[in-house]
């Protein structure tokens, strides 16, 4: 039942506005939130996430992210590449993202600098018409096995050119960014692509900032301990939510505590650990639902991988101009 629920309500959602995967580690996939994020590591990186959205559903949303990006210095650029998949229902409905980001950075003083980052790649949506489940093949006695008079389409995946854009403000103080991503609303629809009612998806506001508090200067042994309040913001559609709380490394040990509220609801509490080690991060995160979901739904599970391929600090103080990069040591 589950299967065939998800199934249905896949069906029914396919013209419908959708809305972005976000992950609940937004600083573990940076390129996602904003390409203006490109080359603001002082070494060249990998990062790695995997999303289980609703534990309490068989494989309802599962979400996968790959990226890299590196600095250019001479050009005061950054270049990245990033791949993102969104797994619905098990398969039935697919998506897939990949894009080449670029971001310039001015520096305005030798505290203050502004990122501009573009973003363009492929958006293609791909839906398995033979593992959905109709009314009509169910019997009320034998189950599901009647064939079904429902006609596939001609065509059961599209890819599009996907835009965007974003900026990122960065001081020895604090960091704050904003992206607008689909500039030109690529298409996910399938079932109505040849209808005036296929709608494209809907531009994803996003607002970021934070800072961050010192707590031990690092060394060659150990990295800087530090504790870093931030917020995120995201409006897409109809759907709107706010992210506040704190990440930390203190030491060799990473966590941090977020509440995501929805506006329309609570959504979820979120807690994560982990642990830095050389050129390696790692994190494990779980969204703790708070919503009239909660009993059915479940949790939602976050495992990411970082790779800086240099841990350095006397790298990171001489390519860190006046401490600019140290603001946003949280997403390295």
């Amino acid at each position: 039942m589950r299967k065939l629920l998800t199934a249905l309500l896949m069906l029914a959602g396919l013209a419908a506005a959708a809305q972005d995967p976000i992950f609940s580690q937004f600083y573990a996939m940076p390129l996602q939130l904003n390409p203006g994020f490109a080359g603001s590591a002082f070494a060249p990186r990998i990062g790695l996430a995997y999303r289980n959205q609703w534990t309490g559903f068989n494989s309802a949303y599962r979400t996968y992210g790959v990226f890299y990006e590196q600095s250019l210095e001479r050009l005061n650029s950054g270049i990245g590449f990033n791949l993102e998949g969104d797994n619905a229902g098990d398969g039935i409905y697919k998506t897939t993202r990949f894009s080449a980001v670029y971001a310039y950075r001015l520096n305005i003083t030798d505290n203050l600098a502004l990122k501009l980052g573009v973003e363009a790649g492929m958006h293609q949506t791909n839906l398995d018409w033979e593992k959905l489940v109709f009314p009509d093949q169910i019997d009320p006695i034998g189950g599901i096995g009647n064939p079904s008079g429902e006609v596939q389409p001609d065509n059961t995946n599209r890819t599009q050119l996907d835009i965007s854009s974003g900026m990122l403000v960065l001081s020895d103080k604090f960091y704050v960014g904003a992206a607008l991503k689909h500039l030109n609303s690529p298409s996910e629809s399938i079932l109505l692509v040849n209808d005036n009612l296929s709608r494209g998806l809907p531009l994803r506001y996003v607002l970021h900032g934070g800072t961050e508090i010192v707590v031990k200067e690092g060394n060659k042994v150990q990295p800087t301990s530090f504790v870093s309040p931030n917020f995120l913001f995201v409006s897409q559609g109809p759907y709107r939510q706010l992210n506040v709380g704190a990440y930390a490394g203190l030491g060799a040990i990473v966590a941090g505590a977020w509440y995501r509220h929805a506006f329309r609801n609570s959504d979820a509490a979120i807690l994560m650990a982990g642990f830095r080690q050389g050129v390696f991060k790692m994190g494990v995160s779980y969204d703790l639902t708070v919503s009239g979901l909660s009993s059915q739904a479940g949790g939602t599970f976050e495992v990411s991988l970082g790779i800086l391929f240099d841990q350095s600090e006397h790298l990171r103080k001489k390519k860190s101009r006046a401490g600019i990069n140290d603001c946003i040591r949280m997403f390295q």
